[in-house]
């Protein structure tokens, strides 16, 4: 049973194109209890979103009905990739293909070199028989299982066109009419051979999740009792202990407890720099570890590690379907039955006509088998399945289908500064005190040392190395997005903005405003500390740039997308670093819970918004606009809020998130342009007599295997900014 709006997931076998995945769709949408269902065509697999109380049993039983097999992934259940089925898939199709084209091709000779030969028209129908009715029975049985829930597919096309083909060739043999046997049996053999192709193409369209997972470690070393036991990972749990030697894979993800080393990350994150890990620092499973031993305490294991979240991802983003699609399903769910009933059309005009059964069937067959929609159907989920996959290599993760529509229409992106536009890591950088300074930091860096801020970690942080001692407080109040307060040894310190210390009745002489204000103007981040009622002194942190901020915000402007600073950080501070960046528009002073509503403000101006965040304070901000795009070295519930995803901490992957999805949506309309002007040229030409049966199989077969091939180039894309990108990619402190 499942829990309320909870996912479940069925394998699907017995779909040959887009029509068949809308049929099973709507079956299992009309269930009692389900919410939603989306059945992917090119993944083979269905996802039901249900309520409580739902028997997947039931819904095995509802598809069974109409003639598809379906069966239930457990979760957690380890299944066969859709790259192997399809591997699967193909090795089975080139056995029955070899075998339809070693008797197809003898009647092919026969046909053309022994004309009008009865002893040759025999032997033509005995090897084609094998070939229309056993190799070629895949379209029969399938055509008959959707005639008894009375629908219908592209294989009732080329079981009708076949079988009208053969049959009525055995009557003109009897008849001593002109047959053609070849013909019917040629259509087959190019069919299986585009299915067969179609299926290799597939297979590796969808390599993108089995490589993700053959990146896992394939083995543990734990310390147990004292000694080195080697294990499976997946029988590790959080808290053991395990050690990683040079040249290594980490098994699981955790923190290193012992040794350094640099990590190469580039199959998590896309960038191929290794960054530098010591004692303290995070590292994740199947990074490789390629200097020093280390010694690290899994935190994660299994389906919890961030290699699986990446592959939970991009099957989520290869499942789902993108707005686009919805024009193409609803083209395929009538498009058979219409041309089942132009064929016959067809077939009537031409005996009316006064042309002869031979002619007349010929040009029937035609238009059922030119008019297969298979090239429809795989038109948009190849280009998600190898767009998706990509941005997976090269660390930018697509949550869905919709957002490779939605990011072609962004005009603005938005980018949080701290974190994302800087490396987030702050130091103390100046301290003016009017006083003792030791016991200033001592207070001070006390109170800020319980805040748990990174500007407060960083005070505590600078405190002590110039030798403080931090000191345990009685007890600690945050003001978002104004400072803290703090009691220790009997005085109230406040530390924040301005406006925070005379709201609580301190007195804030001039001088400390001019001070903040000359801080602020070097891009610091400046704030005052006082307790008793005065101001003690001016502290100011300072954060530093990441090396392709500069570099993101040009290539953005290039592409005419407006760029826009939005800040808790005060004007004068956030406008000394944009002016570095050449961000002409800054949005400072926002408190965390005014962000969503600065975002929802663009939008009402009429900008088609992204924004670029990583904190928990950018969630709202991050579902708010049009397009959320989270830097994956964040929080949890940042990520969760976005729609996409970057590994690294590197802003520049905002560029390839936009060019990648802004690719892979041209290449899905180039896909729908050619299925659709495919069908509609060949249909008439096939109508009017000029498309032969023959060659209407194997252009039909064609298109489906050019609209997957048209989709694997974008296995190849690289980014056109990437060259300028590149030099800049992040050093060690920038991903995570």
């Amino acid at each position: 049973m499942s829990e309320t709006g909870s996912s479940i997931l069925f394998e699907v076998d017995g779909m040959t194109c887009a029509s068949c995945a809308l049929r099973i769709e709507r079956v299992l949408s009309r269930q009692d209890g389900v919410d939603e269902a989306v059945v992917s065509f090119a993944g083979q697999e269905a996802k039901v979103t249900a309520g409580d109380g739902i028997d997947p049993d039931e819904l095995v039983a509802a598809v069974s009905k109409i003639g598809y097999d379906i069966s239930l992934v457990a979760p957690g259940e380890e299944r066969t990739s859709a790259a192997t089925r399809f591997n699967v898939e193909a090795a089975a199709q080139r056995v029955v293909l070899v075998g339809a084209a070693v008797l197809t091709l003898p009647a092919m000779a026969l046909a053309m070199l022994v004309h009008g030969s009865m002893a040759s028209h025999t032997v033509q129908a005995v090897l084609i028989a094998p070939v229309v009715f056993w190799f070629g029975r895949q379209f029969h049985i399938n055509a008959l299982t959707r005639l008894r829930s009375f629908t219908a597919n592209m294989d009732t096309l080329v079981s009708v066109g076949t079988l009208a083909a053969y049959l009525y060739s055995v009557w003109a043999l009897l008849t001593d009419r002109p047959v053609f046997f070849e013909t019917a049996g040629m259509i087959v053999t190019l069919i299986l051979l585009g299915r067969y192709f179609e299926a290799r193409a597939k297979g590796r369209a969808s390599e993108a999740i089995s490589q993700l997972l053959e990146l896992s470690a394939t083995s543990a070393h734990v310390l147990r009792n004292g000694e080195l036991v080697t294990v499976d990972p997946l029988e590790l749990a959080p808290g053991d202990r395990v050690v990683v030697l040079p040249g290594e894979k980490v098994p699981a993800d955790g923190v290193i407890v012992a040794g350094s080393s640099s990590i190469d990350e580039s199959m998590l994150t896309g960038e191929s720099k290794p960054v530098d890990r010591m004692a303290g620092d995070p590292v994740s499973a199947a990074t490789i570890n390629q200097q020093g031993r280390i010694d690290v305490e899994v935190t994660h294991v299994g389906p919890n590690t961030k290699l699986s979240q990446i592959v939970r991802m991009v099957e989520q983003a290869q499942a789902s379907k993108a707005p686009i699609q919805k024009l193409a399903d609803r083209i395929s769910a009538v498009f058979v039955p219409v041309v089942i009933v132009v064929a016959v059309g067809v077939l009537a005009g031409w005996l009316v006509s006064g042309a002869s059964a031979a002619t007349a069937v010929q040009n029937a067959v035609a238009v059922l088998i030119i008019a297969c929609p298979c090239a429809l159907g795989l038109a948009t989920p190849t280009a998600i399945m190898v767009g998706s996959g990509r941005g997976a290599e090269l660390g930018v993760l697509f949550k869905n289908a919709e957002v490779f529509e939605r990011i072609a229409a962004i005009d603005t992106v938005v980018f949080d500064k701290t974190g994302t536009l800087t490396r987030g890591a702050m130091t103390l950088a100046e301290v003016e005190v009017y006083g003792d300074e030791t016991e200033f930091l001592r207070l001070v860096g006390s109170v800020e040392a319980a805040s748990n801020h990174p500007v407060g970690k960083a005070v505590a942080l600078g405190a002590e190395e110039r030798g403080v001692t931090i000191e345990l407080i009685d007890e600690v109040e945050a003001v978002p997005g104004l400072g803290v307060r703090g009691r220790i040894r009997h005085h109230d310190v406040v530390v924040g903005k301005p406006k925070l210390l005379a709201d609580l009745g301190l007195f804030v002489p001039e001088k400390a405003l001019d001070t903040i204000e000359h801080m602020e103007r070097s891009g610091h981040t400046a704030f005052l500390a006082g307790w008793d009622g005065e101001v003690r002194g001016v502290l100011a942190v300072a954060d530093t740039l990441r090396p392709t901020a500069e570099q993101a915000v040009a290539e953005l402007r290039k592409r005419s997308i407006d760029t826009v600073m939005l800040t808790g950080d005060n004007r004068r501070t956030a406008v000394a670093q944009a002016s570095r960046l050449g961000i002409e528009t800054v949005i400072a002073d926002v408190l965390p819970d005014e962000k969503a509503f600065e975002i929802d403000r663009l939008r009402s101006s009429g900008k088609v918004v992204a924004f670029v965040g990583d904190g928990i304070n950018d969630a709202p901000a991050l579902a708010t606009a049009d397009l959320g795009i989270a830097i994956g070295t964040g929080t949890d519930v940042a990520v969760e809020s976005g729609d996409v995803v970057l590994m690294a901490g590197n802003p520049a992957l905002t560029v390839t998130a936009i060019e990648l999805a802004a690719k892979t949506l041209r290449t899905i309309k180039q896909n729908l342009f050619w299925a659709f002007a495919y069908n509609t040229a060949a249909i008439p030409l096939a109508a009017a007599g000029l498309l032969n049966p023959m060659i209407a199989a194997g252009a039909m077969a064609f298109s489906s295997v050019s609209v997957v091939t048209n989709s694997l180039r974008l296995r190849r894309w690289t980014d056109p900014a990437d060259g300028s990108l590149d030099s800049n990619r992040p050093t060690a402190g920038d991903s995570v």
